[in-house]
């Protein structure tokens, strides 16, 4: 949809409205045949026609164009109203810069912003609202400390909400510490199985040093037992050598 041309000051050019709405353009976009629409009412009007709704010929998206440059300048330059005149903002401005105007409008209707607040507010009353809406957050004039959301918090218990806040503190902290308790259970685990896997590979470093040294004594006796025997060859072979 265009925009209303009831805001507009002055004359408006019949070439500048909308061929559907018949109101002045906005986003607009021109056929071949030289016909200009709003955005989204052509594109509304190809649902269901594939024709032009001013002289009938054949038109497709994709044959749709931005519009002319003089006419988007001349469409531009328009003066026309603030739509909050109504809420009392008298600002006549530009086309071109309506958009921005109105999105920093003092008398733009915006909602409050506590949570459960219905109202709709000017921009320019919104802080004396929040100063005085029931639904605004405060801290518990008795001195707990909550935090009152709404006019309902109002009627909350001090006792009851310190007491609601001390249950989840306490399962907090036993949450806390089963998780720590089971860290440090999973922790002595891992030390545990690491200890039993050392002392397995010290354990057969022990075997392995044990059957080593069975085989070195082994060798020992048997050179001693050599020595023996070549000691008691030269004995004999001495006694021999005397006799002779």
């Amino acid at each position: 949809m265009g925009y209303d041309i009831e805001r507009f000051v002055g004359y408006v050019n019949e070439g500048l409205l909308c061929s559907i709405c018949r109101d002045v353009l906005e986003d607009p976009l021109q056929a071949p045949c030289e016909h200009a629409f709003c955005t989204a009412c052509i594109h509304g009007w190809l649902v269901h026609h594939s024709n032009c709704p001013e002289d009938r010929q054949m038109i497709d998206v994709s044959l749709l164009r931005p519009l002319y440059r003089y006419m988007k300048n001349d469409l531009n330059r328009l003066q026309l109203h603030c739509k909050n005149r109504e809420y009392g903002c008298e600002m006549v401005c530009s086309l071109e810069s309506i958009d921005r105007h109105e999105r920093e409008c003092e008398y733009s209707q915006i909602p409050c912003s506590n949570a459960g607040c219905t109202v709709q507010i000017e921009r320019c009353n919104l802080d004396g609202h929040l100063a005085v809406c029931e639904y605004r957050s405060r801290e518990c004039p008795s001195g707990c400390g909550y935090i009152i959301l709404s006019a309902e918090d109002m009627q909350h218990n001090c006792v009851a909400e310190l007491r609601t806040e001390l249950e989840l503190l306490r399962s907090e902290m036993i949450c806390r510490v089963e998780e720590a308790k089971h860290e440090m259970e999973s922790r002595l685990d891992s030390q545990r199985r690491h200890m039993v896997q050392k002392e397995s590979i010290l354990q057969n470093e022990i075997e392995e040093l044990k059957s080593q040294m069975s085989r070195m004594m082994s060798d020992v006796r048997s050179l001693m037992a050599a020595e023996r025997q070549h000691r008691q060859e030269l004995e004999q072979a001495e006694l021999e050598k005397r006799e002779l």
